[in-house]
């Protein structure tokens, strides 16, 4: 059952204070004598915290009979603080930018002070959860003892800011946006970022091999009209434009301890860090990964031999998702590095 972390006012990295911001959560299982079986799984982009539940399980390598599995809600996805539910004068068009800084720092005070978590065994997230993952081990390096990034990065690049502006332009061109100030949704502009997006979360293989049938989808059109618009018809268009700011802006080193200095901010994580991007991701593609794992101390390229793009990360495969959890449980298994303290 989810539950709502309420941090009182939060000055954000833009400078903006959120009053009364709230971290809604779930937690799978209890968290031991020592405090030191808790693994954080943050959100996704658009995600909310039933979607973690693909990798969590009796018999996963997430199984809450050992492990104390924390899933925070990302700021902006509609369940957490988002434009869809502050209270004026910072509701809709008018949220203030967060950052993936601003998540984890948050979700820090929710582990270490709210549920009295000691350290971390595992962060872990898919996509932007990926990213917060990351950040959970560059901001919290002597807590965090393993982290893995799934079909995430440290940074965003230049080519998937991009992308993101075209999904942004795509919404925002339907007049009905008025400016974040719509009294109904815009539904042109969510029907295009819908069938924007389709072309980026799945690969041309996917579709090469026409594998929307295996859902159920009868031809292309059915499965752009019935799944893709379909999903971001159910989506508030304010809370996707400020996710989307806050992937944009997404940056391990984009903080006051590191200002701006990305090796240093790499180099200084202390946890055995599995970096897992799906072979055939198109916004996370291994290439990337493979720079940014040759920046850590203890990193690992393992690459998800997938044709589900992104999706390679996100569950909608099983066998994509048994060996995801084949890799968990062999980093669960491992020892803490011996910079970070242990049990």
């Amino acid at each position: 059952m989810a539950e709502t972390f309420h941090a009182g006012d939060v000055v954000l990295q833009s400078g903006v204070t959120l009053p009364d911001a709230q971290l809604v959560y779930e937690v799978h299982g209890r968290l031991n004598a020592a405090r030191d079986n808790a693994i954080v799984f943050p959100t996704r982009f658009g995600g909310t915290h039933a979607d973690n539940a693909y990798l969590i399980g009796p018999g996963r390598a997430l199984d809450p009979e050992r492990w104390c599995v924390v899933v925070p809600n990302m700021l902006g996805n509609g369940v957490s603080s988002s434009p869809s539910n502050a209270p004026p004068p910072l509701s809709g068009g008018r949220f203030p930018a967060t950052t993936i800084h601003d998540n984890v720092v948050l979700q820090g005070r929710l582990l270490f002070d709210a549920l009295g978590v000691e350290r971390v065994a595992l962060a872990v997230g898919w996509s932007m959860g990926g990213q917060q993952a990351y950040e959970w081990a560059a901001w919290f390096p002597d807590r965090v003892q393993r982290a893995a990034v799934l079909c995430g990065a440290a940074r965003t690049t230049p080519h998937t800011h991009v992308f993101l502006e075209g999904m942004r332009a795509a919404l925002t061109a339907d007049s009905a946006y008025a400016g974040g100030d719509y009294d109904a949704p815009p539904r042109r502009g969510l029907r295009a970022i819908g069938r924007a997006w389709a072309g980026w979360a799945l690969s041309q293989a996917f579709y090469r091999e026409h594998m929307y049938r295996e859902l159920g989808y009868s031809s292309l059109e059915d499965f752009l009209v019935r799944y893709w618009e379909g999903m971001y018809l159910g989506r508030d268009a304010n809370n996707l434009l400020s996710m989307i700011t806050t992937w944009q802006r997404a940056d391990v080193s984009a903080n006051e301890r590191h200002g701006g200095d990305f090796a240093a901010a790499m180099a200084a994580i202390e946890a055995e860090v599995l970096v897992m991007p799906g072979r055939t991701d198109l916004y996370f593609p291994p290439e990337d990964s493979e720079l940014e794992v040759s920046l850590l101390r203890r990193g690992e390229l393992r690459v998800i031999p997938s044709v589900w793009g992104h999706y390679a990360g996100g569950g909608r495969s099983e066998a994509d998702v048994r060996f995801i959890d084949a890799a968990l449980r062999e980093l669960l298994a491992s020892a803490p590095p011996a910079g970070v303290a242990a049990g």
